[in-house]
């Protein structure tokens, strides 16, 4: 299925020789990295002085200061022809983006949550990139990106450092081991930088222990990787692990095969920047491990990769997206109970070349409509929305789905930073917005029972510096709390 392709736009283009020669130039030179986007998605300033200048290299064209351009022996376009895709773009691209009216009134208010937040330390800036729950163990880690650590938060919020890594984690699952013992695997990024570095790491600690030291590292040299999942893809009795290594212009998803000597050997599945998250699961049915993706960069989507039963996979499209989109999350889900998984899907990432708010930002589902055929049947904006996890957290026999905002409109709609979607009918929500953008700015989210008590609560991880995309905008909200967490009262 594809959303927002270049077949949308003005058809203005066709009324104007040099319009239409601009269209036909894009589609036959975006093509070969990404879906090629309408000019409708972006204003006309954001395209000429950045998303286009920052494109150009990749056709073999040289930006010089002021927005001239040089096209060498070598470049894939030629100046006059570059001129014309320019021209194209600036044309028909609105002078701003137009917002979405929500039609469902927001309810601000706690719904059925409790705030809980532990002491501030007021000598640390809170650069929270991980929250997660220990559903083994029950205990609560987060990570953060300044110490690079680990911590573990007790019952009552009290923290204790857990363990120094090498630089920040931003996964964690937790299993047993041949013995029964509990471990976490935790994903470590190796960089923030948006560069080609591959400094990420895969370690397993013993998460027992009360603190520790050690620990077993099971793969280096990791492109930024930013989860990793489990399963026996090759059936031979080991555990092997697929990583998203998101990278930044090379990175890729990545099996990590077990041997017998129990070291892993590092095979690529898809050698492409943007892997960003991963599910297990059995998608056709014939008693495999498969893995459905989301890409999160150039070419944007979400791919199944089927188990070919041969040590390989077949790779099939299921959701393509538009680059400047920004995905950010996806999870599979039944909404409509019909026995099939549905995709719950965000987009939002907002720090590349399109630094303004998004009118398709926000919220969407798709209906799984069979043979691996996905309908878009709900859509709420919500700009910068980083993540969306679902959840019958008020116990009604439904999900429901708790979102937060990394870049929302913090100058004049902070609220959408956070919000609770309770769903009332099928497929129709009442949207919350919880009054938490005074104490943090969310990047992470885990939703789990914290209290043992039968219900899904929501903890919520603090990245309270950088990344600031909104001219003159200062912090509003707490810089050094790391977390929250919001118990649910259903129970």
């Amino acid at each position: 299925m594809v959303a927002g392709s270049c077949n949308s736009g003005n058809d203005a283009a066709l009324n104007d020789p040099v319009l239409d020669e601009g269209k036909q130039l894009a589609q036959q030179h975006c093509v070969s990295c990404h879906l090629v986007p309408s000019p409708e998605l972006l204003d006309k300033a954001t395209w000429v002085r950045h998303v286009l200048p920052a494109m150009a290299p990749n056709l073999g064209l040289e930006v010089y200061p002021g927005g001239q351009y040089y096209s060498g022996t070598k470049a894939a376009i030629s100046f006059n022809d570059w001129q014309k895709l320019i021209a194209y773009y600036e044309t028909l691209a609105p002078a701003t983006l137009k917002s979405v009216e929500n039609t469902e009134p927001v309810v601000n208010d706690w719904a059925i949550f409790a705030l809980e937040k532990p002491t501030r330390d007021t000598t640390q800036m809170a650069m929270t990139t991980l929250v997660t729950m220990d559903t083994i163990g029950h205990q609560l880690y987060s990570s953060d990106a300044l110490r690079s650590d680990l911590t573990r938060w007790d019952k009552n919020l009290r923290p204790t450092p857990f363990k120094q890594l090498a630089s920040a984690a931003v996964d964690a699952t937790f299993f047993r081991d041949a013995k029964g013992k509990e471990q976490g695997l935790f994903t470590c990024l190796g960089t923030m930088r948006a560069a080609d570095i591959s400094k990420g790491k895969l370690i397993t600690l013993d998460v027992t222990r009360k603190k520790i030291t050690d620990s077993t590292t099971l793969a280096t040299d990791l492109p930024r990787p930013l989860q990793s999942v489990s399963a026996d893809f090759n059936k031979d009795g080991l555990t092997d692990w697929a990583v998203c290594g998101f990278g930044h212009l090379k990175g890729g998803l990545y099996w990590l095969k077990q041997q017998p000597d129990h070291q892993f050997t590092k095979l690529p599945i898809k050698e492409v920047a943007g892997a960003s998250q991963a599910t297990v699961g059995d998608f056709n049915a014939d008693g495999w491990p498969d893995l459905m993706v989301l890409f999160a960069h150039a070419d944007e989507g979400i791919w199944l990769f089927l188990n070919d039963q041969k040590g390989g996979f077949r790779e099939r499209n299921v959701l393509r997206f538009p680059s400047v989109y920004g995905s950010t999350s996806f999870q599979l889900v039944d909404f409509n109970k019909d026995g099939r998984l549905d995709i719950l899907y965000t987009c939002g990432d907002n720090s590349d070349f399109s630094k303004i708010l998004k009118p398709y930002h926000g919220v969407y589902i798709y209906l799984n409509e069979g043979d691996f055929r996905y309908k878009q049947t709900y859509f709420y904006p919500i700009n910068g929305c980083t993540k969306a996890i679902a959840s019958d957290f008020d116990q009604d026999g439904d999900l429901d789905i708790a979102t937060i905002a990394f870049f929302a409109d913090f100058q004049r709609n902070a609220a959408e930073g956070c919000l609770y979607f309770e769903q009332q009918k099928p497929l129709q929500f009442r949207p919350h917005a919880l009054p938490v953008s005074t104490y943090g700015r969310w990047i992470c989210m885990d939703v789990n029972d914290v209290d043992q008590d039968g219900d899904a609560d929501v903890v919520l991880g603090n990245f309270s510096k950088t990344f600031i995309i909104q001219e003159g905008l200062k912090p509003t909200w707490d810089t050094h709390l790391p977390l929250i967490v919001l118990k649910n009262k259903t129970r």
